[in-house]
């Protein structure tokens, strides 16, 4: 077996192309279940953010194992093969398994150090196993993925006071116009990532904010989170009038589709007033043709990188401490894996020793009477388990901790050997 990821974030690929291959939550078990039926990936665990789109797969070959997935991902965002093929990286073995280690420790984000991408390597796992995608090799690589994620967290400082992609939009914002509080704002969306926007532009001094959403409710809530200023909230029906009477616009919602066009804005704009845009959604909220309209400037996510470049050098440091707990993480992986090895000659094993045993037993319990078995049959059974567990216990132990291959592999032809032990015959999918 082995293990590959195959995907694109936002080093190897713009918003455009981003967008293309973003996969709702909501939508996330149709392509498990297509890739896990198709010929090569026994395995299949699929990470999509605002960043990245990553598919990680176990299968016995690799090559046609990685253009099964390649191929998936042409037809899922209808690019041909050849035009998105520059913006995919793929790697094998060692190298994906630190870097889903990296991911879950924020070490692969946009910003450096982010929180946010732990939970969503975590809802990756859980999805993955809901769906069936996940099995026994990366349900161990996301477990071990996520305690590497807590670690560089819990033991390093690269978490303290990390800009968010939210607070860097509001740093955008403010590197534009200055003093936010002279602005009126509206937010379109009420979830994490606008939460996190109100929460910056408090602190950056905004004090006119209007919170837009299609559950009124939701925006409520949001905006009683912060009991100390006073928020506004609005339905989609208002959004046009809210957007027209605003200065500074973000978006953050999960449309699959622009919310926001030339059409619908240069019909309540006026043309004489400047209004500022930001866009923080992928796929975008807002199409590109906004652009053109006189007085309206429009960020998006892939504009954020200037901004978070200035926060990044003062992590730089910890990410270097952060990287030598990944290599332990990724070490206490590798030991595991590699003693998956055994677990052919141990099934064996125990296989022979309980055939043995209830053969053995049958014959104890044919000879003490049916009267007596009857009564007893329970404690003998509960007896003989016991010896069998105990007398494989020790080699079972020593077999899989054995760290040196060819040591282990020497100790694994000897109890063949000396059990007479079949092959196992691999079954395929390992749950």
């Amino acid at each position: 077996m082995n293990i590959a990821v195959i995907g694109l974030s936002h080093k190897t690929a713009p918003v455009e192309v981003r967008e293309k291959l973003s996969i709702p939550e909501t939508e996330i078990q149709n392509p498990i279940t297509q890739l896990c039926s198709g010929t090569y990936a026994q395995e299949v665990g699929i990470l999509s953010t605002c960043n990245r789109l990553e598919i990680y797969v176990v299968t016995k070959e690799i090559q046609p194992g990685i253009m099964e997935v390649t191929q998936f991902l042409s037809d899922y965002s209808k690019v041909p093969l050849n035009q998105l093929r520059p913006h995919l990286f793929m790697l094998l073995h060692e190298d994906s398994i630190m870097h889903l280690m990296r991911v879950a420790a924020g070490l692969d984000s946009l910003v450096l150090g982010e929180g946010q991408i732990l939970a969503q390597v975590k809802q990756t796992h859980k999805l993955g196993q809901k769906y069936k995608g996940i099995g026994r090799i990366l349900n161990r690589l996301f477990k071990q993925a996520v305690t590497a994620g807590k670690r560089v967290r819990s033991e390093t400082s690269i978490g303290t006071g990390a800009v968010s992609i939210s607070s860097a939009a509001v740093e955008l914002a403010q590197m534009k116009l200055e003093d936010l509080s002279n602005y009126r704002v509206a937010i379109v969306g009420a979830g994490k990532m606008s939460k996190l926007l109100v929460q910056h532009l408090l602190a950056k001094g905004a004090n006119k904010i209007s919170i837009i959403n299609r559950s009124v409710g939701r925006a409520q809530d949001l905006a009683n989170s912060f009991k100390d200023a006073y928020i506004n909230v609005y339905s989609m029906s208002e959004m046009a009038q809210v957007i027209a009477d605003s200065d500074l616009v973000f978006t953050s919602t999960g449309a699959s589709e622009p919310i926001l066009d030339k059409a619908k804005l240069e019909v309540i704009l006026d043309p004489l007033t400047s209004l500022m845009l930001v866009d923080i959604s992928v796929p975008r909220n807002i199409a590109n043709d906004v652009s053109t309209l006189p007085n309206v400037t429009c960020f998006n996510v892939d504009d954020l990188k200037a901004v978070v470049a200035q926060n990044q050098e003062s992590r730089r440091q910890m990410a270097i401490e952060a990287e030598i707990l990944l290599e332990e993480e990724v070490e206490a992986f590798d030991v595991w894996w590699k003693s998956l090895e055994t677990v052919p000659t141990i099934n064996s094993l125990r296989q022979k020793i309980e055939t043995i045993r209830e053969q053995e037993l049958e014959k104890a319990l044919s000879r003490l009477g049916s009267e007596f078995a009857g009564k007893h049959q329970e404690v003998i059974e509960a007896l003989t388990r016991g010896i069998v567990n105990k007398i494989l216990h020790d080699p079972m132990v020593q077999l899989r901790g054995q760290q040196d291959i060819e040591t282990r592999r020497h100790a694994m032809k000897t109890l063949q050997l000396l059990f007479n032990l079949e092959p196992e015959v691999s079954s395929g999918k390992v749950m």
